[in-house]
């Protein structure tokens, strides 16, 4: 008999994710050398992942609720199991899996995988919820951002082209594309207004192509970090120093860091979490310190 505590666990597979594996065969082979009772969901549009982990962990039949997919995946895996007192699984499946980098999972799947089956722990990370728009809240664990309109989002054949080095390169064609626009952010109650492309509220930093936008943001600390990027030689510079995690004055111009977050701009912007369009601003945003449970390496 396994000596897991989750006996019982449900995995939401995303086939529209990044990798070409035997997905089920590791599933099967792990799963049953452990001796676990395990079952899955298949999405086929957005918002399936969502609602498959909603009613699993609803459900009172499974102990953990896994995700296999990229960080759009694990964001809709998030929003299900939110306070219903079941944990979070995670595995690799997209093209840059920045979450499971940023938690100290592997990033192949059958390690991934045989981490829920024992030598791990659950580790309690802050999640943010935003508001706005007229719509429902929405979660996310990793990032919100402004600035780029559906049409123009790294596509599915960019990514399965060019692999990781497609947000790179999507994102330089973009900055040259875009304009500056006034942004006004309130942040715990200090108004601030700033011109730029994009505005960005981090809860993890990890990026899909594997490195840290900074350092020192942390997922576990109990704030947001924002800050913006605009087309002028200052912001760029601030924001270059911090991806390439120079302790500089500069990299610390044009970053903030607070607990409530509003979003407004001269022009509505589009907003995306986990890379999920969200709808447009003015939105708030607010953390969640310690609300979220998710399964790490020991």
């Amino acid at each position: 008999m396994s000596s897991t505590p989750y006996q019982r666990i449900h995995v939401v597979i995303n086939p529209a994710s990044g990798k070409d594996e035997p997905i089920l065969n590791v599933l099967n082979d792990v799963f049953s050398q452990h001796g676990l009772e395990w079952d899955i969901s298949l999405t086929k549009k957005y918002g399936d992942a969502t609602e498959f982990a909603r009613k699993a962990a609803e459900s009172g039949d499974y102990d953990l609720v896994a995700g296999y997919g990229g960080d759009g995946t694990q964001h809709e895996i998030a929003n299900g199991v939110m306070d219903t007192g079941v944990a979070m699984g995670v595995l690799p499946g997209g093209t840059g899996n920045g979450f499971c980098t940023e938690l100290g999972i592997p990033d192949q799947l059958r390690p991934a995988v045989e981490l829920l089956c024992g030598g791990s722990r659950l580790r309690k990370i802050d999640i943010a919820r935003v508001d706005g728009d007229g719509r429902e809240p929405m979660l996310f664990v990793q990032r919100l951002y402004t600035g780029i309109e559906p049409e123009s989002q790294t596509s599915r054949e960019e990514k399965d082209h060019y692999g990781t080095f497609a947000y790179v390169r999507s994102g330089i064609q973009r900055l040259r594309q875009l304009q500056n626009v006034p942004y006004t952010l309130t942040i715990d109650g200090q108004k601030i207004s700033e011109e730029g492309v994009k505005c960005y509220v981090v809860n993890s930093a990890m990026a899909g192509t594997g490195i840290s936008i900074d350092p020192t943001f942390a997922i576990d600390d109990g704030l947001l970090d924002v800050f913006i990027v605009g087309k002028n030689f200052e912001q760029l510079a601030s924001a270059g120093d911090r991806l390439l995690h120079l302790r500089t004055r500069q990299a610390g111009l044009h970053v903030w860091h607070g607990k409530e977050i509003t979003i407004d701009a001269a022009v509505d912007q589009p907003v995306w979490t986990d890379g999920e369009y969200y709808g447009r601003t003015p939105v708030s945003i607010s953390v969640l310190p310690g609300a979220f449970n998710v399964v790490v390496p020991a």
